[in-house]
């Protein structure tokens, strides 16, 4: 089901599956900011990441001696939330910990996601809070897809931006080793056609916290915030006319297998009753 939320400036529309943005939109001039789902490209919009980013190691993770099986992406993007505020300019959403999902993620937890309009701006908090009575070990994502062109370009706020990059490879296990990408002027990504033939971009260590999509043919600008996150995917089908800005906290397994998910690379943890926060904010 789909919950709508506006003001002055936006419309915006969120799936409660997997808590899902389906749609941002301008009232200015109508003019539609996320990518639309065409399943014969890339079936998906702006999926929620948790409790794990990427792929694991043969699809599973070690926790107390024990193993879990746990797909690529984690298993929110593919649940249904509850919608438990929608009012205005905000909606907010909550996924529950459940015996389905102790078979895959040993950890009780609240997941709320939470869209609120402010201006021109959409601000989307990810909330975790640890309701058990042990340390949870997670990962926490985002990975919205926004409309654009070959040709346009993603602008780094800070000039001379490391040009360094990870990438996965065909198991989408992270390779391991750092690639040159070209950035023009020290900070700007211009979107090719074959940009993202090697699959995603993770950049990590980035001096900026704030990337700008900019479509000069379409007049558009997207000014990504991601705040904190320690890695930044960017990502697409090759030739595809969207991109993906995605803030993680959490990172792709390598090819070393674990003897605890404490010890995995870019993990999170939270002690009883703590909360972690992701937030992003896209002005347009």
């Amino acid at each position: 089901m789909y919950y709508s939320i506006e003001n002055e400036y936006l419309t915006a529309q969120i799936d409660d599956m997997g808590a899902q943005l389906h749609s941002m939109v301008s009232k200015d001039d109508g003019f539609e900011y996320i990518w639309q789902g065409n399943p014969d490209i890339w079936y998906g919009q702006a999926p929620v990441l948790f409790p794990t980013i990427g792929q694991l190691y043969k699809d599973k993770f070690l926790y107390d001696g024990r193993e879990y099986p746990l797909a690529k992406h984690g298993f929110a993007r593919k649940m249904a939330f509850e919608a438990i505020d929608v009012d205005g300019a905000r909606a907010v959403f909550i996924l529950r910990s459940s015996e389905e999902t102790l078979k895959m993620f040993p950890f009780t937890f609240e997941f709320e996601v939470c869209f609120e309009l402010v201006g021109r701006a959409l601000k989307v908090t990810h909330t975790v809070k640890n309701t058990d009575n042990k340390t949870m070990y997670f990962c926490c994502g985002a990975h919205p897809g926004f409309n654009c062109k070959i040709g346009d370009y993603l602008e780094f706020e800070e000039s001379e931006e490391g040009a360094q990059v990870e990438k996965i490879d065909k198991e989408n296990i992270i390779i391991g080793t750092k690639f040159a990408v070209e950035l023009e002027e020290g900070k700007k990504l211009r979107l090719t056609a074959d940009l993202f033939n090697d699959d995603a971009l993770i950049f990590s260590d980035l001096n900026s916290s704030v990337v700008t999509l900019k479509s000069e043919a379409q007049g558009k600008t997207v000014r990504f915030d991601f705040g904190d996150a320690p890695f930044l995917g960017i990502w697409a089908k090759p030739n595809a006319p969207y991109v993906c800005i995605e803030p993680w906290y959490g990172v792709n397994d390598d090819r070393i297998r674990y003897d605890d998910i404490s010890e995995k690379r870019g993990i999170q943890s939270l002690e009883p009753e703590e909360t972690f926060d992701l937030v992003w904010i896209a002005e347009v």
